[in-house]
């Protein structure tokens, strides 16, 4: 049912914790299945994300896009960060059963929920992010059908 990949991001999570005065923090979760997510940026003043933390309440799947999701940032300017998308997740995870799809949603807007949150707080725009949601069935009620 599960890739390696994913196994292995669960039983051994990269980046778990949090960070003091971090640049951004992005909190989401998902009313339906009970998962929350939140990442912690660390940008320096070139805006590179020198380090990434997360705090995950949810399945496996979760734990493991979590994980997946900061190393897929850390290291990368905010401009390349906006970019990781849920099919990178996946994809970096060599896939997730259907019904787990969402938790890859859930790392996609957590990592942009904490770069919208640091260009809050350093009152900078960044190119192509737009406001995340807090709850990633936001206004996603014609998709409840497919599940």
């Amino acid at each position: 049912m599960y890739t390696e990949k994913v196994m292995d991001h669960f039983q051994h999570p990269r980046n778990v914790g949090e960070i003091e005065n971090a640049s951004g923090v992005g909190t989401v979760g998902n009313a339906k299945c009970g998962d929350i997510m939140r990442i912690y940026l660390d940008v320096d003043s070139d805006q590179i994300i020198r380090d990434v933390k997360f705090k995950t309440f949810g399945c496996g799947a979760a734990v493991a896009t979590s994980s997946m999701a900061t190393e897929l940032v850390k290291g990368k300017s905010v401009q390349e960060a906006t970019k990781v998308t849920n099919k990178a997740v996946m994809e970096a995870l060599d896939g997730l059963p259907p019904v787990k799809v969402h938790c890859s949603l859930l790392a996609e807007e957590a990592i942009h929920a904490a770069l919208w949150d640091y260009a809050q707080k350093s009152g900078i725009e960044i190119e192509g992010l737009e406001q995340p949601k807090s709850d990633i069935h936001e206004g996603e009620e014609e998709e409840d059908e497919a599940y």
